[in-house]
């Protein structure tokens, strides 16, 4: 029998990813996991993400639609006083 590899779990970040603009409801459809808050003129779409790749897929939803990203913060990961800006 081969070697078995045990796939180790990786803990659901908590991030939060500023769009330029409102937001409507069409839009935010697109970002069924995430909850949008409307803050200073700018949306914020906030949720647990698994990985990489699935974050990587909501910013290619966003680029898709041609929304203009602002920012994308992880609010909680491996600790709670984690942050950690990717784009800004």
């Amino acid at each position: 029998m081969g070697p078995q590899h045990a796939r180790v779990a990786t803990p659901l970040r908590l991030y939060a990813i500023r769009i330029k603009g409102r937001l409507g409801a069409t839009a935010l459809s697109a970002f069924p996991s995430m909850v949008s808050e409307c803050t200073g003129g700018d949306t914020v779409l906030t949720g647990l993400l698994d990985d990489s790749a699935a974050l990587f897929g909501v910013i290619a939803q966003i680029e898709a639609l041609g929304l203009d990203l602002l920012e994308v913060r992880c609010v909680r990961g491996k600790n709670r006083n984690e942050h950690d800006d990717i784009a800004g």
